[in-house]
Protein backbone atom coordinates (compact mmCIF):
# COMPACT_ATOMS: atom_id res chain seq x y z
CA UNK A 1 0.00 0.00 0.00
CA UNK A 2 3.08 2.43 0.49
CA UNK A 3 4.36 2.25 -2.67
CA UNK A 4 0.81 3.31 -4.21
CA UNK A 5 0.91 5.74 -2.30
CA UNK A 6 4.59 6.88 -3.16
CA UNK A 7 3.98 6.18 -6.87
CA UNK A 8 0.93 8.84 -6.91
CA UNK A 9 2.69 11.37 -5.12
CA UNK A 10 5.24 11.43 -7.33
CA UNK A 11 2.95 10.99 -10.34
CA UNK A 12 1.09 14.65 -8.67
CA UNK A 13 4.89 16.08 -8.49
CA UNK A 14 5.51 14.85 -12.13
CA UNK A 15 2.75 16.60 -13.46
CA UNK A 16 2.92 19.11 -11.30
CA UNK A 17 6.56 20.00 -12.80
CA UNK A 18 5.42 19.66 -16.26
CA UNK A 19 2.79 22.38 -16.05
CA UNK A 20 5.21 24.70 -13.91
CA UNK A 21 7.31 24.55 -17.05
CA UNK A 22 4.44 25.02 -19.63
CA UNK A 23 4.39 28.87 -21.34
CA UNK A 24 0.91 30.17 -20.42
CA UNK A 25 0.11 30.68 -16.96
CA UNK A 26 -2.74 29.64 -15.82
CA UNK A 27 -1.01 25.92 -16.18
CA UNK A 28 2.06 27.34 -13.87
CA UNK A 29 -1.04 28.04 -11.64
CA UNK A 30 -2.21 24.63 -11.69
CA UNK A 31 1.02 23.44 -11.92
CA UNK A 32 2.26 24.99 -8.29
CA UNK A 33 -1.37 24.01 -7.19
CA UNK A 34 -0.57 20.24 -7.59
CA UNK A 35 3.11 20.79 -6.47
CA UNK A 36 1.40 22.35 -2.95
CA UNK A 37 -1.23 19.12 -3.24
CA UNK A 38 1.87 16.67 -3.26
CA UNK A 39 4.00 18.69 -0.28
CA UNK A 40 0.58 18.39 1.66
CA UNK A 41 0.64 14.78 0.76
CA UNK A 42 3.79 14.21 1.74
CA UNK A 43 3.84 16.27 5.14
CA UNK A 44 0.48 14.30 6.10
CA UNK A 45 1.97 10.95 5.05
CA UNK A 46 5.03 11.53 7.09
CA UNK A 47 3.38 11.60 10.37
CA UNK A 48 2.50 7.97 9.83
CA UNK A 49 -0.79 5.92 8.70
CA UNK A 50 -2.64 4.22 11.36
CA UNK A 51 -5.76 2.22 10.80
CA UNK A 52 -5.83 1.25 14.76
CA UNK A 53 -4.92 4.74 15.97
CA UNK A 54 -7.98 7.71 16.20
CA UNK A 55 -7.21 10.90 14.48
CA UNK A 56 -9.43 12.31 17.51
CA UNK A 57 -9.24 12.18 21.14
CA UNK A 58 -11.85 9.49 21.44
CA UNK A 59 -13.67 8.37 24.61
CA UNK A 60 -11.94 5.13 25.33
CA UNK A 61 -9.07 5.32 22.76
CA UNK A 62 -5.66 4.26 24.10
CA UNK A 63 -3.47 5.91 21.59
CA UNK A 64 -4.03 9.60 19.42
CA UNK A 65 -2.02 10.40 15.90
CA UNK A 66 0.41 12.63 16.34
CA UNK A 67 -0.78 15.98 15.39
CA UNK A 68 1.78 17.60 14.50
CA UNK A 69 1.78 16.80 10.60
CA UNK A 70 -2.14 17.84 10.44
CA UNK A 71 -1.47 20.96 11.17
CA UNK A 72 1.39 21.52 9.61
CA UNK A 73 -0.76 20.04 6.71
CA UNK A 74 -3.91 22.55 7.76
CA UNK A 75 -1.39 25.75 7.89
CA UNK A 76 0.01 24.56 4.21
CA UNK A 77 -3.35 24.91 2.94
CA UNK A 78 -4.02 27.43 4.01
CA UNK A 79 -0.85 29.45 2.52
CA UNK A 80 -1.40 27.27 -0.50
CA UNK A 81 -4.66 28.81 -1.05
CA UNK A 82 -3.43 32.30 -0.38
CA UNK A 83 -0.22 31.67 -2.79
CA UNK A 84 -3.47 30.51 -5.82
CA UNK A 85 -5.21 33.80 -4.85
CA UNK A 86 -2.52 36.01 -5.73
CA UNK A 87 -1.00 33.88 -8.44
CA UNK A 88 -4.16 34.04 -10.40
CA UNK A 89 -4.54 37.93 -9.64
CA UNK A 90 -0.71 38.31 -10.67
CA UNK A 91 -1.76 36.70 -13.83
CA UNK A 92 -4.65 38.61 -14.59
CA UNK A 93 -3.00 41.79 -14.60
CA UNK A 94 -0.11 40.68 -16.64
CA UNK A 95 -2.71 39.16 -18.85
CA UNK A 96 -4.80 42.88 -19.08
CA UNK A 97 -1.32 45.00 -18.88
CA UNK A 98 0.48 43.28 -21.75
CA UNK A 99 -2.52 41.09 -23.75
CA UNK A 100 -0.64 37.80 -23.47
CA UNK A 101 -0.77 35.12 -20.73
CA UNK A 102 2.78 33.57 -21.42
CA UNK A 103 5.36 33.73 -19.12
CA UNK A 104 8.46 32.92 -20.95
CA UNK A 105 8.46 36.79 -22.71
CA UNK A 106 7.62 34.98 -25.74
CA UNK A 107 4.35 36.83 -26.35
CA UNK A 108 4.97 39.94 -27.85
CA UNK A 109 8.46 42.00 -28.41
CA UNK A 110 8.73 45.33 -28.58
CA UNK A 111 8.38 45.60 -32.14
CA UNK A 112 4.58 45.61 -31.77
CA UNK A 113 4.60 42.20 -33.47
CA UNK A 114 3.47 38.95 -32.39
CA UNK A 115 5.78 35.61 -31.48
CA UNK A 116 4.28 34.24 -35.15
CA UNK A 117 5.38 37.29 -37.18
CA UNK A 118 1.56 38.95 -36.84
CA UNK A 119 0.88 41.96 -36.27
CA UNK A 120 -0.12 43.50 -32.61
CA UNK A 121 -3.45 44.84 -32.27
CA UNK A 122 -1.83 47.66 -29.79
CA UNK A 123 0.94 49.14 -32.52
CA UNK A 124 -1.81 50.43 -34.34
CA UNK A 125 -3.34 52.99 -32.00
CA UNK A 126 -1.61 55.64 -29.87
CA UNK A 127 -2.06 55.84 -25.85
CA UNK A 128 -5.04 58.14 -26.39
CA UNK A 129 -6.29 55.22 -28.87
CA UNK A 130 -5.97 57.01 -31.81
CA UNK A 131 -3.58 56.30 -35.00
CA UNK A 132 -0.19 56.92 -34.81
CA UNK A 133 1.12 59.94 -37.60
Amino acid sequence: MEILIALSIGLIFACGIYLVLRPRSFSVVLGLTLLAYGVNLLIFLGGGIDRVVPPLSLPGATGLADPLPQALVLTAIVIGFGMTAYLVALALRTLGETGSDRVDGAGVDGAGLEADGSEDDRADSGPDGEAPR
